[in-house]
């Protein structure tokens, strides 16, 4: 795993609790607002056009249905409801409530992806910023992969951007994101660690904010790193003819391409 890596997920699960004593929070709950302002530096629209590219490229169904899992604040559903028609789904409320605020045509629904029922088929599915990495083990990537199949029209296609492969995940290793605002600073540092093929970040939080003091919190995350060939695998099996892309949204992630038969 590269240095200077930046952390990118959402629809996570594991919340509450303590970590050494410490206070452990989410930022995708109560502390949502300041998810955007770590992720500021992030192109949103310029990837939302690669998206629309490799869309137009793959696509065989003729309609403009696009369902967005796990969509955080809405930050690629605001670019890519130009040219589709936009469910997107968190299991996060917090996050939810941020992207309502922010985008208008779009429609949002609070959804798990390990449940995902709409009673629809969409032309385009897209699972980005490594939030399929958060369902953890093969058994419930299969899982996933067949509500994807599902809920896709024949001739439809899905994207998902993957978390790290065991290969390239590097454990023991240090890593810092900052944030300076006129009136908010955020610095975020973990050590990577791993459980078996599941990676674990205790990500230490610091919010200074003007006339609030500063925070201290700690946010666990852990996501399922999956071998590429399984998980191309597991898409065939799902009824998708799958391929991977190795010049992804996001270094060293690529994209899974699969196209409903």
């Amino acid at each position: 795993m590269a240095e200077g890596w930046e952390w990118l997920a959402i629809d996570r699960r594991g919340l509450g609790g303590e970590i050494g004593g410490m206070e452990r929070q989410s930022i995708y709950r109560g502390l949502a607002r300041y998810y955007d302002l770590l992720y500021s530096f992030k192109d949103y629209e310029k990837e939302a056009e690669i998206l629309r590219q490799l869309i137009a490229k793959h696509q065989k169904s003729k309609g403009r249905d696009l369902l967005e899992v796990a969509c955080g604040t809405g930050g690629h559903a605001r670019y890519l409801k130009e040219g589709f028609r936009v469910v997107a789904t968190d299991l996060n409320a917090g996050v939810l409530a941020v992207a309502r605020r922010r985008t208008k045509g779009v429609t949002f629904k609070q959804a798990d992806m390990l449940t995902l029922n709409l009673g629809r088929e969409f032309d385009v599915i897209v699972c980005l910023f490594s939030s399929i990495g958060y369902v953890k083990s093969y058994a419930n990537l299969k899982r996933v992969l067949r509500h994807f199949a599902r809920h896709l029209k024949p001739g439809g296609v899905v994207v998902i951007e993957p978390w790290f492969a065991p290969s390239a995940y590097e454990t023991g290793s240090a890593h810092l994101s900052t944030y300076q605002g006129s009136g908010v600073k955020i610095a975020r540092a973990c050590v990577s660690r791993a459980r078996g093929n599941v990676s674990v970040m205790d990500m230490h939080y610091l919010i200074a904010e003007s006339g609030k003091g500063v925070k201290h919190f700690i946010d666990r995350h852990e996501l399922g790193m999956f071998e590429r060939g399984k998980f191309l695998r597991l898409m065939e099996e799902a009824g998708l003819k799958a391929r991977f892309e190795k010049n992804g949204l996001m270094k060293e992630r690529g994209l899974y391409i699969g196209m409903k038969r």
